[in-house]
């Protein structure tokens, strides 16, 4: 019998290593609201731990406003909820526009559990050529609950 051992494949995840876009230098944000203890900054850029929460329940949109078009490759996205039993549903949309018009890239739910399902992560790879505006939005509690919508890492490439 011929046999070969291999290596252990590795997962892709956000690391040092991806050329991250600096989204600081090169859009505007808007969101709807945000906890002041928890700003859309800690979301967006490295090194920040506590991620951006919403101030209060219901739907929530951050919007990027990309100063000159971008070209993505990667939309990779945390979501963390370790006490509350919930499904979420996000849709993350594209502009090329300056927002006058929308592609949709995903819809799609999650079911959060603190008995097991306490983190969502998102890796999409996509080929958007010139992106003026990345919209997600966030509708944290589909059955209309309490949670306020929360991002732990947004990241693009």
């Amino acid at each position: 019998m011929r046999k070969r051992i291999i290596a252990e494949v590795q997962k892709e995840s956000v690391s040092a290593e991806q050329e991250w876009l600096n989204v600081e230098g090169i859009a505007e944000v808007e969101i709807t609201s945000e906890d002041a203890a928890h700003p859309i900054e800690s979301a967006l850029l490295g090194g920040r731990a506590s991620g951006w929460r919403a101030a209060g329940p219901g739907k929530q949109t951050i919007r990027l406003l990309f100063d000159h078009p971008q070209r993505l490759r990667r939309i990779w996205m945390n979501f963390v909820e370790p006490g509350a039993e919930r499904t979420q549903e996000y849709v993350l949309r594209w502009s090329s526009d300056r927002g006058q018009s929308f592609r949709e890239i995903v819809r799609q739910q999650w079911n959060f559990s603190p008995q097991g399902a306490t983190s969502e992560i998102e890796d999409h790879h996509v080929e958007l050529p010139a992106v003026t505006v990345l919209e997600l939005s966030i509708i944290p509690d589909i059955s209309g609950g309490n949670a306020p919508a929360s991002l732990a890492q947004l990241r693009l490439a």
